[in-house]
């Protein structure tokens, strides 16, 4: 019985199979992006609609900058409206910022 794979060929086998890897990180990662993406435009909707939840976890996209340009400005005023409504996680940010702000006029440093 001949063997399935020769060892000659176990080079190619890899290649192949690295190749495939790479494909499959590609396709995961693009539909990753795609998903984030599709998740700030929602978060930006309800946010506009009100919903504190979603002011606050947009507001903590602004300040870590995930999938959107950090933006400290935007990130306070999510960050009020939350607080606004109660949130106490929110309140706290809110409160870092405003010790902050003097910093952040005076300086092009982040959040």
């Amino acid at each position: 019985m001949e063997h399935l794979f020769k060892t000659e060929d176990i080079e190619l086998y890899l290649i192949a199979g690295l190749f495939f890897l790479i494909i499959w990180l590609v396709f995961h990662t693009i539909r990753y992006y795609r998903s984030e993406k599709r998740k700030v435009k929602h978060l930006h909707r309800f946010a506009s609609q009100g919903e504190s939840n979603a002011e606050y976890a947009l507001a903590k996209r602004y300040h870590k900058g995930r999938m959107v340009k950090k933006d400290c400005q935007k990130a306070a005023f999510w960050y009020q409206r939350a607080a606004l409504k109660g949130d106490e996680k929110a309140k706290g940010y809110l409160e870092k910022f405003l010790e902050n702000r003097k910093n952040w006029r005076s300086s092009n440093r982040s959040c």
